[in-house]
């Protein structure tokens, strides 16, 4: 074979093994250079040249084109486009960004299919829900990002979690999430396996996820527990935001529990001091102490003396004269000075005294004033509707002892 043959039969050789370079084709390409914020490459078995602009390398906007790549790096690369043949510049338009996406777009499609979860990085708040990063932009809409109303999506930004896939549309760059499905399914594990072992009686460390005007849920670890408003403090409590507010942590008596219902009950108050612990402290017997008076009933007047401590006056005990009803002498809200006359810390019982601290009329004697007691009628002394500490006989005070009294003559 003559010289002028072989270099022919080479020259075809070479010519053979270049293959044409197609849009969508996955390459590879060698840095040549690094050019006005560009890779050159040459695109490996083809004898032509590329480019790759910064954009096409990463989505990181802070990047620079040398973190990306140096000269010799050889590429995986997708052809996006033809430019022409300028040798200096480059024939064909390729990317590295859009490969990977293929690849995970791919990737999603084939969890999707299987119905596994993905994970996703938080990125922004926008317009109806949140954008993710799951290798690619996905968006989760604002009533699939829980299984509750959430008001302020931001303190989702920059949190991972494993998401549901509810539409896929890689032609369209479209990728719809849900973490609501998870999020239930998380609940209902943690619950039943919360149930499994809590017990009226435990104490618990828990943070407070909701306030309502009758009350506040308690995040137990997965499951809501709730504190009544009667059971967040011994003081009286109006609403439970004067008193608490979403993310604090308390501290919690499990009242009772229902599995069925999926309800806990819980108190905040049996964990504090009561204000009967220190009564003796605050109403010693036989102290003349400020009080004012709550509530009035036909038996009596019920006379607060510190914060949740209300002691009895018994109607014998307001005045020296008779008197048909408390209503006549005192009024609700009336600031007062009682004697204490007996404490009884256990059943929260407390007996005051109005007359006692007030001098007797000239003229008035023990006869007349006993007299005066028992011609009242028994319906003066009916008990109140609710639980006071008091028995039946202790209401009825003197007038029964007075009825007794005068019978016997």
């Amino acid at each position: 074979m003559s010289e002028q043959d072989y270099s022919q039969s080479e020259m075809e050789k070479a010519l053979d093994s270049v293959h044409e370079v197609k849009i969508g084709d996955v390459v590879k390409g060698e840095v040549l250079a690094i050019d006005d914020g560009q890779l050159v490459v040459g695109i490996q078995g083809t004898g032509v040249e590329g480019v790759v602009p910064l954009k096409e390398l990463t989505g990181d906007r802070n990047a620079t084109i040398e973190e990306q790549a140096n000269v010799g790096d050889v590429l995986d690369l997708v052809v996006i486009a033809s430019i022409g043949h300028d040798k200096e510049n480059g024939s064909y338009l390729l990317s590295k960004r859009r490969l990977e996406a293929r690849k995970v777009w791919s990737d999603i499609e084939a969890k999707f299919k299987a119905g596994e979860a993905v994970p996703v990085t938080v990125k922004e708040v926008v317009k109806g829900g949140l954008v993710v990063d799951a290798g690619v932009r996905g968006f989760i809409p604002a009533s699939m990002v829980s299984d509750h109303y959430v008001d302020d999506l931001k303190e989702y930004v920059g949190q991972a979690f494993d998401v549901k896939i509810v539409e896929i549309e890689p032609s369209e760059n479209r990728l719809i999430l849900s973490r609501k499905e998870l999020v239930q399914k998380e609940k209902e594990a943690k619950r039943e396996e919360l149930f499994a072992k809590i017990l009226p009686g435990d104490e618990i460390t828990g943070k407070v996820a909701r306030l309502t005007n009758f009350g506040a849920f308690v995040d137990l670890g997965g499951v809501d527990g709730l504190v009544h408003i009667s059971e967040i403090s011994h003081q009286r409590v109006d609403k439970p935001s004067d008193v608490l507010k979403v993310g604090d942590e308390v501290k919690v008596k499990v009242l009772s529990v229902d599995a069925d219902r999926n309800r806990i009950s819980l108190s905040m108050k049996a964990l504090q001091p009561g204000p009967w612990d220190s009564v003796t402290e605050v109403a010693p017997v036989g102290a003349a102490i400020d009080g004012k008076v709550k509530r009035l009933t036909t038996f009596g007047a019920f006379v607060e003396v510190a914060p949740g401590i209300e002691g009895l006056v018994h109607i014998s005990q307001i005045s020296h004269q008779h008197i048909a009803t408390p209503n006549d002498v005192l009024k609700e809200g009336q600031d007062v000075k009682v004697k204490v006359l007996s404490v009884d810390p256990t059943d929260h019982r407390l007996s005051l005294s109005i007359k006692a601290l007030t001098e007797k009329p000239a003229g008035e004697n023990d006869h007349d004033d006993a007299k005066s007691k028992s011609d009242d009628s028994d319906e003066n002394y009916v008990l109140p509707e609710t639980d006071t500490g008091f028995s039946f006989g202790e209401l009825l005070g003197d007038a029964m002892k007075n009825i007794e009294d005068d019978s016997d003559k």
